[in-house]
């Protein structure tokens, strides 16, 4: 049944209309914005597959990339066209926000941006945030990418960066491919050796996250690991 013949209580973009995004499902948030669905699947059917394809995770859907989006039964250049789109948007609306305001002041901000960046990568990124004094977004930057110990992330390079930017502080991440979001003694000794050296440099360590699939980032700070 297409949802045009759906009763209008129970179709996506009137539900949205009477209630407000927030009470849709991600199935039926991702329908209103493919608008049609296939012979035989509504918008929502459609919707359901795509997300099942990609393990019912935003941020994997998020990083498809547009050939991969694109042959997919249903979907196509001009819809992949506008996922990614949209999605692009949703970064640079959340990095605008850290880059206008202080960062510090909306913690779960910083977690959906890093969420958005890292937590779909195949292998493990080391990003900065870099911070000027108000604590306001000057540069978000991957530094590593590969697999992450004390020999491949190097002190030296990441204060050479904090002094390239000028920054005040910043904020450390990177990416547990795995899922596993508990840190390893390696993380634990690497962020102290980090925090020593950028306070030699007068760069604060605010803190350190590591992203792991859907959970929320683990904060080294909240953890007393800092």
């Amino acid at each position: 049944m297409a949802i045009s013949d759906w009763p209008a209580g129970e179709r996506p973009r009137e539900r949205l209309l009477a209630h407000g995004p927030a009470a849709l499902s991600d199935a039926e948030l991702l329908a209103i914005y493919l608008r049609v669905g296939v012979r035989g699947k509504s918008a929502v059917d459609l919707a359901r597959d795509l997300l099942g394809r990609f393990d019912y995770r935003l941020d994997a859907l998020a990083d498809a990339s547009l050939k991969e989006l694109a042959s997919i039964s249903g979907i196509g250049q001009a819809k992949a066209a506008q996922l990614k789109a949209s999605f692009e948007l949703a970064r640079r609306a959340l990095n605008q926000e850290m880059t206008q305001h202080d960062t510090l002041s909306s913690p779960g901000r910083v977690r959906d941006w890093l969420r958005l960046h890292l937590a779909a990568r195949p292998h493990e990124v080391f990003m900065a945030l870099w911070l000027d004094a108000q604590n306001r977004l000057l540069k978000a930057e991957e530094l590593f990418a590969g697999t992450l110990t004390q020999t491949a992330v190097y002190p030296r390079e990441v204060v050479k960066a904090a002094l390239g930017h000028n920054a005040a502080a910043v904020i450390l991440a990177h990416n547990h491919p795995s899922g596993i979001a508990e840190p390893s003694a390696d993380d634990e000794r690497l962020t102290r050796n980090l925090k020593d050296a950028l306070a030699l440099v007068d760069v604060r360590l605010l803190d350190h996250f590591i992203v792991a699939g859907n959970a929320p980032p683990l904060s080294f700070a909240e953890r007393g690991l800092l």
